[in-house]
């Protein structure tokens, strides 16, 4: 997928799949790892969530490192039979300043994604200072980058004290301010809060890029948790969404919501994923009308497919007609 002339590929990682630099985590480097397929190699690394400021989350993390304390986090569970995976880490990073300080974005080589992200509470204005000092943060170290990058502005996780509708407001003043940086701008939404009347703002948005699509819904969303973890979620004790809810039940659903959004007008490119566990499933994406696909559970429910999921992925011809 081309934005501004800057080629990001046909796969691109889900938001923190790769850590925030590349570096992953820790079964990414182990002996098991090789025959698991747990090699990123063809992916567009897209960063784990930063914030303005630090953010402990419900996923405690070293303060050096930025990697987890626990190898197995409360925060996550997954279900690898069922392909499901649940999680309530809460946008748990060291913030922007940290970020950039570790130098690691600025010495990348390949086009990459920053995933950023405002998660005041109290108002729309306190939300936009915040993408303010972000943007700034990045733009007095963006002449240190070797390498082109887009922003992603994730305005759908659940895993927040808003409601994911909430997160859209404001979207218009805040992506006018990235717009400063002049780099491709991606927002990333949820199916459970883009109706079509908001896409099709976002496709007359000037500043408006790609989108990508989607994030994890709430785990009362359609009631699509209950399938898995009987009826109550183990997530509820960190946020009133019970956690974001993803993999295998997103694939259908957001492959409908994109062709809906197409059927409707929307032209800009869209990044696709939710439930990509195979190769079909990459193609019924493509189909649906997607110009990239990314993978997030995966790496957990399916490791021993992400290779060869990355090579099919670049072989394919997302050119729409």
């Amino acid at each position: 997928m081309k934005l501004r002339g800057i080629e990001f590929g046909n796969v691109w990682a889900g938001s923190g799949v790769m850590g925030y630099f590349g570096e992953g985590y820790w079964y990414h480097h182990t002996r098991a790892s090789e025959p698991f397929g747990l090699d990123f190699t063809g992916m567009t690394l897209v960063s784990k969530t930063a914030t303005e400021k630090h953010n402990p989350g419900n996923m405690p993390f070293d303060l050096e490192t930025f990697q987890p304390l626990e190898k197995f986090p409360d925060c996550i569970k997954v279900r690898p039979l069922s392909g499901i995976t649940l999680n309530a880490v809460g946008v748990a990073n060291p913030g922007i300043d940290a970020l950039l300080a570790k130098g690691e974005w600025q010495a990348l080589t390949k086009p990459f994604v920053i995933s950023i992200m405002a998660i005041e509470e109290e108002s729309e204005q306190k939300r936009l200072d915040e993408i303010k000092y972000i943007v700034h943060a990045i733009g007095e170290r963006q002449d240190e980058f070797n390498a082109p990058f887009a922003i992603q502005e994730n305005i759908s996780c659940p895993n927040t004290n808003h409601s994911q509708i909430e997160l859209t407001n404001g979207i218009a003043d805040r992506l006018e301010v990235q717009s400063e940086l002049g780099v491709p701008l991606i927002p990333k939404v949820s199916i459970a809060a883009a109706p079509t009347w908001f896409m099709m703002e976002l496709n007359d948005n000037d500043n408006v890029d790609a989108i990508c699509s989607s994030n994890t819904v709430g785990y009362d969303w359609r009631e699509l948790g209950q399938w898995h973890w009987k009826l109550e979620s183990p997530m509820r004790k960190y946020n009133k969404a019970g956690g974001g809810l993803g993999g295998k039940v997103l694939r259908k659903l957001t492959c409908e919501w994109i062709e809906e959004v197409r059927d409707a007008g929307f032209t800009k490119p869209i990044n696709g994923g939710g439930g990509i566990l195979t190769k079909r499933n990459i193609r019924q994406f493509r189909r649906a009308g997607a110009d990239s696909v990314f993978f997030a559970s995966a790496a957990m429910v399916r490791p021993h497919r992400v290779r060869k999921l990355i090579r099919y992925g670049n072989k394919l011809d997302f050119t729409r007609r």
